[in-house]
């Protein structure tokens, strides 16, 4: 009887051990990339191949979520406020939305189905096949011939999806409210405007940094991890998908947080010095 009830224990740290592992493992490749990137002869001509083949490629799919978006938020938005005869507010309300949480999550989510699958799904090919090893053997890192390409063509290209994103998601809610409620375009967008701040476009692109990053990253190490053949490819790529979607979104709660803590001019300053503006 004391082995049948050890036995659960035992699964739940032999759980444990495989989880604890799995991040040491994740950790110790991001440092590698990092390390890889600030040595000399830096892979660019691979970078700009994954960044036109991971984000560029992403547009069309995030654009779409992002309009059907506005729309169905615009519509359940002047909806509600209807009855509290506060239907001007739809623009203020679909607008701060989109831009703060909507546009950069969404932006995130795709390009983590998309990307994050087809990073994992590449490399565990890749993997299975021994190309790795072949790669080690001729005296190159996969590490930054691999895996720093990818994360750094994700960490590049999502918050440029994101201001795609942000700015059909607003369009496709002025056309709904426009059409259905008869709120004038121009009116719409002076309420947006009038609401959303630099400071809250910047807290949702800057975002979209670190989610770029965690999707790259993830995709790369599910798929460098991949053993069992054709099978294994298949069951990292499901894997990949929905361990960046979980830390897109345990990040997103965290990176809020620490946005809302932080100043306003402080959270605009660290956008316009990214930028190089100043």
């Amino acid at each position: 009887m004391s082995e049948l009830a050890a036995e659960p224990v035992s699964r739940l740290g032999d759980r444990a051990l495989r989880a604890a592992e799995e991040l040491g493992d994740f950790v110790f490749l991001s440092g590698a990339a990092l390390a890889a990137l600030v040595r000399p002869r830096f892979p660019w001509r691979e970078t700009l191949f994954q960044f036109e083949a991971l984000a560029v490629r992403s547009a069309p799919i995030v654009v779409i979520t992002s309009v059907f978006t506005g729309m169905v938020l615009a519509l359940q938005t002047a909806y509600s406020l209807t009855r509290f005869g506060a239907k001007p507010y739809v623009g203020s309300i679909v607008g701060l939305a989109i831009v703060r949480e909507l546009g950069p999550v969404l932006a995130a989510l795709m390009v983590g189905g998309r990307a994050g699958a087809g990073i994992a799904s590449e490399l565990g090919s890749m993997q299975v096949t021994e190309q790795v090893d072949a790669i080690r053997a001729m005296g190159a890192d996969p590490v930054q011939k691999l895996v720093l390409p990818r994360v750094f063509a994700t960490t590049l290209g999502l918050p440029f999806l994101t201001v795609f994103a942000i700015t059909v998601g607003i369009a496709g809610g002025m056309l709904v409210a426009e059409a259905q409620f008869g709120i004038a375009s121009g009116f719409y967008l002076q309420t947006v405007t009038s609401v959303v701040r630099v400071s809250d476009f910047a807290s949702g692109v800057a975002k979209t940094l670190v989610f770029g990053w965690a999707i790259g990253m993830v995709g790369c190490h599910v798929g460098l991890a991949t053993t069992g053949g054709t099978v294994g490819v298949g069951r990292a790529t499901t894997r990949a998908v929905v361990l960046a979607s979980i830390v897109v979104l345990v990040a997103d709660f965290f990176l809020t947080k620490l946005l809302l803590l932080l100043p306003t001019d402080a959270v605009l300053g660290a956008f316009v010095r990214l930028l190089g503006t100043e």
